[in-house]
């Protein structure tokens, strides 16, 4: 991975790891301090999962959402780790919910990962077709935006996020 990509990846890596349960001010301290990475440019298939996405809400009688250059950023950050330890998770979520809360002033955040799939329609219809995940497309919310970036195989990891400000 090139060290430019890496650098975000290790820098949340590293305060994810510093960052304790407890509620005390130097707990939240720790959060507060959380830099958000500058978001990469859009790729071709994260602008057609949005596209679907949107297309699909409108369909359903609710508002298209809007792309957040913040939750762009740390859904990569996200997808970047997925790619790295080989696993699709929800790992460390509520740091990145945590982060949205301080960083694009989110009330609500919520998200859906996948792997494998090689379109944009097919990573969509398959939350269409998972209750949970539906609900998080179909939900109240204001933004999104969607990370997908390819492991050394050629298969690609998605982060899609979701918050409502």
């Amino acid at each position: 991975m090139k060290a430019k990509k890496l650098m975000p990846l290790l820098a949340i890596v590293a305060l994810l790891g510093f960052t304790s349960c407890s509620t005390d001010s130097a707990a939240e301290d720790k959060i507060n301090s959380i830099e958000v990475p500058l978001a990469p440019e859009a790729k071709l298939i994260e602008i057609e999962i949005m596209e679907l996405i949107n297309a699909h809400r409108i369909n359903e009688g609710l508002d298209p959402l809007q792309d957040h250059s913040t939750v762009k950023a740390v859904a990569f950050t996200h997808t970047d780790y997925m790619v790295e330890v080989n696993n699709v998770s929800h790992d460390n979520f509520f740091q990145r919910k945590q982060s949205l809360q301080l960083n694009a002033n989110a009330n609500i955040v919520s998200e859906n990962v996948a792997y494998g799939f090689s379109s944009a329609e097919s990573v969509v219809n398959a939350w269409l077709n998972s209750p949970s995940h539906r609900e998080n497309i179909e939900g109240d919310f204001t933004d999104f935006d969607i990370s997908a970036e390819k492991n050394n195989e050629g298969k690609w990891y998605f982060t899609n996020i979701f918050i409502k400000r």
